[in-house]
């Protein structure tokens, strides 16, 4: 012990003995810093992550066929969504998965796109005024009409067939303006007569007398004038959606309710039902507020400004929805708080719509208590029936009709465009329009072939048996209108009458089918590369044809991300440390050169070369864990005071990666140790060379420096 301590008495009393030394200990110092505030920052991004894709989408571990083309990627690649081999003994897979000790669920999937169309606020208004005509002519049950008597459905006609009315009035306003600034012959005649015939009393005086056509009218001359029809695409899962629920607990109910249990349905993820649903200029209106909340300014903001530019220039989608006596009630309230006497909404709207930081507040306000409860703020209800449209594996298009039942979103991520972009769907509609035969579709063909008597023939046959002799005329087609109500038998007509969105599935059912991928959620996370190896063993065994990834490799670029800036901090800590290691290098040899004199005496009265060589390295491990210790210290200051107050996320998507609005960094103590032991090592390996020519320096040459 007295050994070690006259050792690092030397070491303490030569530490400072010179300026080099100072160099030394700044350039540790800020390296052991560097790689515990960067490496600190990238583990808990890293973490941060891992939640997001694990409670959003992912899982734990993800599983797919070893059969696919592609590797799996949730989040898409750069060529598109992956070519992935079809599941298709989920029951079988699902039930050798749970064997394994550590797997806790397994929740089946399958990603897609698809296109769907909100109709111009024309034709959802001319449908409600025929499914008015039609509840009251006793045509048509729907629960949102049932209970109205006649008289109340005839104010209900009367009310829209004003609205209508109104709308057209706004057309032609359009039109004039148009005319005011095109040539005549950039003006179809026909849009231009179509809209005078329906401007007229006349047309409307008779519209009872033949509803339908003058509706049918109004469809084919007038609804196309409106181009706010918008085309959307629509990412979706198809799963379990009780499964998922329960597995992923951040998901979270916005409105509406969830999808009633082996039921079909659908839920919208709510950013996406916010972005592309909702009416623009509200949108825009919660865009500014939000900005203004972190701290951007529309004085400043040229983003900011562009909004305030559109909602004043494009309130049409607004003075459409609303009717002569809405319109009246608006203009006035318009007139009240701007305290204004302008009669025209249009101009009040765009007066309204000139927000700046002083007013944005009290503006927002007004406009949801006010004026919003006058329009519809969505294009499509939670209630709605939305028709999704895609292609098939084969190329074909699909169509399916689903019940929006409700939104949702992920706790924390409710604004993250990659959590908030994909919405749910029921494992059963996915399978229609991917493609795959469900029970459904093959009960429907079974019972066609029933009631047409189709026979099963083969391709070399198939000539004699549809033209040869012996064949009967069955039917002659003839030109005629399609009865809609009568037109549909049997399984057919089962299906097209809702009873689908009736109908519930067995588990048995839901997971019968096929799918593309699932997610494994797994009870200890930390043994998560010991489990995907025993999970790939298993399936080889039984031959499962399956494959499993972490969530960091099923999320495809997006998950290397964290990985590629750890390489770049090592990169930079090797960097600071080579450098060091050359200057200590050099140090060394000179301070060593430098005591030569010193050395010698030291073993002329004694000293083995063993006590020489640890009293060099012991210089350097002093130096090297005094300012790397200083560094650590200053970089778990630094965190900790970030934690404190977290980093904000700057943009939408920074919130995926930061997990909700903020980071919080944590400080690792594995980032700790394996600072300290770069310390060491880099002392230690610099100092070796210098600290063996120490040990040759001969008593002899120390009296040959005393003559």
């Amino acid at each position: 012990m007295s050994r070690l301590t006259m050792l690092l008495q030397i070491a303490w009393r030569n530490l400072l003995a010179s300026p080099v030394n100072l160099i030394i200990g700044g350039l540790i110092l800020a390296g052991t810093f560097l790689f515990v505030v960067v490496g600190g920052l990238l583990d808990s991004l890293n973490d941060s992550m891992a939640r997001s894709v694990i409670g959003s989408v992912a899982g734990h571990i993800q599983i797919y066929s070893s059969k696919s083309k592609d590797e799996l990627s949730l989040f898409g690649g750069m060529g598109g969504d992956p070519d992935l081999s079809a599941v298709t003994e989920f029951p079988r897979i699902k039930e050798a998965l749970e064997q394994v000790e550590n797997v806790k669920e397994v929740v089946p999937m399958g990603s897609s796109g698809a296109l769907i169309t909100a109709g111009n606020i024309v034709d959802v208004t001319l449908e409600r005024l025929r499914n008015l005509f039609k509840a009251r002519d006793g045509q048509l049950d729907d629960p949102r009409l049932k209970g109205l008597s006649r008289e109340e459905l005839d104010t209900r006609i009367a009310s829209t067939r004003r609205h209508v009315r109104q709308m057209i009035k706004v057309l032609e306003a359009d039109q004039k303006k148009a005319l005011a600034i095109l040539k005549n012959q950039a003006i179809d005649p026909d849009v231009v007569a179509s809209l005078a015939k329906v401007s007229q009393d006349a047309f409307w005086d008779d519209f009872d007398k033949d509803a339908m056509g003058s509706l049918e009218f109004l469809e084919n001359k007038i609804a196309p004038q409106v181009t706010d029809a918008q085309m959307m695409f629509l990412r979706y899962l198809g799963t379990d959606l009780d499964r998922f629920q329960t597995s992923f607990d951040r998901m979270q109910i916005i409105d509406g309710t969830p999808v009633p249990k082996g039921q079909r349905g659908f839920l919208l993820a709510k950013l996406f039902y916010e972005d592309q649903m909702k009416l623009k200029n509200a949108r825009r209106l919660d865009k500014l507020r939000d900005a203004k909340a972190n701290g951007r300014l529309i004085a400043k903001d040229d983003e900011l400004k562009r909004f305030v530019k559109e909602n004043r220039s494009q309130t049409r989608d607004i003075v459409l929805q609303m009717d002569d006596l809405k319109t009246a009630e608006a203009t006035k309230k318009l007139q009240t708080f701007l305290a204004s006497t302008e009669p025209d909404l249009t101009t009040l709207l765009s007066t309204f719509f000139d927000t700046t930081d002083e007013n944005l507040e009290a503006r927002h306000q007004y406009f949801y208590k006010e004026l919003a409860p006058m329009v519809e703020l969505y294009k499509v209800r939670v209630g709605d029936t939305l028709t999704i449209k895609a292609f098939t594996r084969g190329g074909a298009i699909q169509a399916v009709n689903v019940r929006v039942y409700g939104t949702f979103s992920f706790t924390g991520l409710e604004k993250s465009p990659l959590a908030g972009g994909t919405s749910l769907m029921d494992l059963m509609s996915f399978r229609d329009l991917y493609g795959y035969l469900t029970a459904d579709k093959a009960e429907e063909l079974k019972q066609l072939q029933r009631d047409t008597g189709a026979k099963t023939v083969s391709r070399e046959s198939a000539e004699d048996a549809l033209f040869g002799e012996g064949n009967t005329i069955v039917a002659e087609a003839t030109a005629g209108i399609i009865d809609e109500e009568n037109s549909f038998t049997g399984v057919g007509r089962r299906l097209r009458e809702d009873d689908l969105v009736k109908r519930v599935y067995t588990d048995s059912e839901i997971n019968g089918g096929v799918i593309l991928n699932a997610a494994v959620m797994v009870k200890d996370p930390t043994k998560l590369t010991e489990t995907i190896a025993e999970i790939n063993r298993v399936s080889q065994e039984k031959n499962l044809s399956i494959k499993a990834v972490s969530w960091q490799q099923a999320s495809g670029i997006l998950g290397q991300i964290i990985t590629f800036f750890r390489g770049v901090l090592f990169l930079a800590v090797l960097f600071i440390f080579g450098i060091a290691m050359v200057i200590i290098n050099n140090a060394m040899m000179m301070a060593t050169m430098q005591r030569t004199q010193t050395i010698g005496t030291m073993r002329a009265i004694g000293a083995q070369r063993s006590l020489i060589l640890t009293m060099v390295l012991t210089e350097s491990v002093v130096l090297g864990v005094l300012f790397g210790g200083v560094g650590i210290l200053l970089g778990s200051g630094v965190m900790a005071w970030l934690h404190e107050r977290g980093i904000p996320a700057p943009n939408d998507v920074a919130y995926f990666f930061f997990s909700g609005p903020k980071l919080l960094p944590q400080l690792s103590s594995g980032n700790l140790v394996i600072a300290l032991i770069i310390i060491l090592l880099v002392t230690l390996i610099s100092t070796l060379f210098p600290a063996l020519i120490a040990t040759r320096v001969s008593p002899l040459r120390a009296m040959q420096s005393d003559e």
